[in-house]
């Protein structure tokens, strides 16, 4: 009998040796946050948040959407919200009015309650605080701020209709300190902005016509409340609808073609020194091809360009002495446009250009997504950028500026998660197989969409 008990035990023993505790399993198997989303719903002009979270399986799940604390409450049918963006665990978003900036414009700075420590080799995100407002301007003196930009970690709010932009600073919103806002004379209209190191700004006024056409500002970045440009210069061509720095150079987008000038940073040029640049890129018909906006992959310089079949993806290497357009062929189907491309890169080292296809008002056509490998053989020359994928997606709801895709990316780049707009969705698309992997039915019309955070570990 003590024989037997004995092995029964030892048997017991080793069976609950083997066996996880609850704690253990319970910690297996848990949901892990990914990443936090924050989405605005343009119908209803609001910004709520909510954290992707990954099973041990690796299903993905969306918690479900939370107003922001202390977020204050627009009037859908007198104001909208328009881009934002991320920096230092901030977000900051624009807010129109509809009465050119005389109501109720300006911006809301919000904390993500996202933070990552680092330990040595590694580090590791933390999802436990919750987003809160930390700082907002709501009032008849804001401008109507349409373009946010984040340059070298600081915000620039285009204040249209007091011709000039607003610099924030996310780093000096620590304990109970704030950022006194900067406003630097420059650009007008519908303001476009380039930033140099965080030392000049190149503002640009949309006037096709006139005495501002073609003008750009050259405001120096200080301390001081309000900085008036040291010279402004003039582009051929006017309607300048999109500018961006690279490699040391100014890259504008007027009404035809690419405009570019040597950057300025320590503001020594006269006005008749600037030397402007121009890209040719060809027509369509007999109007020329122009763009409206820019994204940065390294030295390069992308944005597309043409309508429908004949339009491209183009990328201009910016260390270049005179940078020569590099084209993708986008195959974009009748009644759809291109929009400006988004940039990723994967863990694996793979960078993508994400380009959505928005279907026109009223037009019958389905939406697309075309993913495009910027340097498919890894020589950090994009000369072989190509077309991988062209995957079918949920729709627009464009009606002018609005209704259009948008995508984000977690901070580790595992993950792209874009708007539906036309759908009330958000789906996922994994940057390793490159196939859409889950979508979320949230509601509402989806529109801008800013994400903070990777995975989070506790090893």
């Amino acid at each position: 009998m003590l024989i037997r008990f004995g092995i029964a035990a030892f048997l017991g023993l080793a069976l609950l040796a083997a066996t996880p505790s609850a704690p253990a399993q319970a910690k297996k198997t848990a949901k892990r946050p990914l990443t936090r989303l924050f989405i605005q719903d343009e119908k209803g002009t609001t910004l709520k948040w909510a954290d992707v979270r990954q099973g041990a399986d690796g299903k993905l799940t969306l918690s479900p959407l939370v107003s922001i604390e202390g977020f204050p409450k627009l009037d859908a049918e007198k104001q909208k919200l328009v881009q934002m963006r991320e920096s230092k665990g901030t977000v900051v978003v624009g807010v129109r009015d509809n009465k050119d900036g005389t109501d109720q414009s300006g911006w809301v700075l919000l904390r993500t309650g996202v933070s990552y420590a680092e330990h040595g080799d590694h580090g590791h995100w933390d999802f436990k605080k919750k987003p809160s407002v930390i700082d907002s301007r709501l009032d008849a003196k804001q401008g109507n701020p349409a373009h946010v930009y984040q340059y070298g970690g600081k915000f620039y709010l285009a204040n249209d209709k007091l011709n000039g932009y607003t610099r924030l600073d996310p780093s000096k919103y620590e304990g109970e300190s704030r950022d006194t806002p900067r406003f630097l004379v420059g650009g007008g209209n519908h303001i476009t902005l380039a930033v140099i190191d965080d030392k000049v700004g190149y503002s640009a006024w949309i006037d096709g016509g006139g005495p501002n056409k073609g003008r750009v500002d050259v405001t120096p970045v200080t301390d001081a409340t309000k900085t008036e440009p040291t010279y402004s210069f003039n582009l051929p061509v006017g309607g300048i609808h999109g500018a961006t720095a690279n490699s040391g150079k100014v890259f504008f987008a007027p009404a035809e073609g690419i405009a570019w000038v040597e950057a300025d940073p320590t503001l020594k040029r006269k006005p008749a020194e600037v030397k402007v640049h121009r890209i040719d890129l060809g027509k369509d018909d007999d109007k020329p091809r122009r763009t409206g906006a820019f994204a940065n992959y390294k030295n390069y310089v992308l944005f597309v360009t043409g309508k429908e079949e004949t339009a491209s993806l183009v990328l201009l290497d910016a260390k270049a002495d005179e940078p020569k357009p590099i084209t993708v062929a986008l195959n974009v189907k009748k009644g759809c446009r291109a929009l400006t491309p988004s940039v990723v890169t994967t863990p694996e080292g793979k960078s993508y250009a994400l380009v959505f296809h928005d279907h026109a008002k009223g037009a019958e056509v389905e939406d697309a997504l075309q993913i495009i490998a910027l340097d498919p053989n890894g020589d950090n020359n994009c000369a072989d950028a190509k077309v991988l994928q062209t995957l079918k997606v949920g729709s627009s709801a464009v009606e002018g500026h609005s209704g259009h895709h948008d995508v984000a990316f977690d901070a580790d780049g595992r993950f792209a998660f874009f708007t539906n707009p036309g759908d009330g969705t958000i789906a996922v698309l994994s940057l390793k197989t490159l196939e859409i992997v889950e979508t979320f039915k949230i509601g509402g019309q989806p529109g801008a969409i800013v994400a903070h955070g990777g995975i989070e570990t506790d090893d």
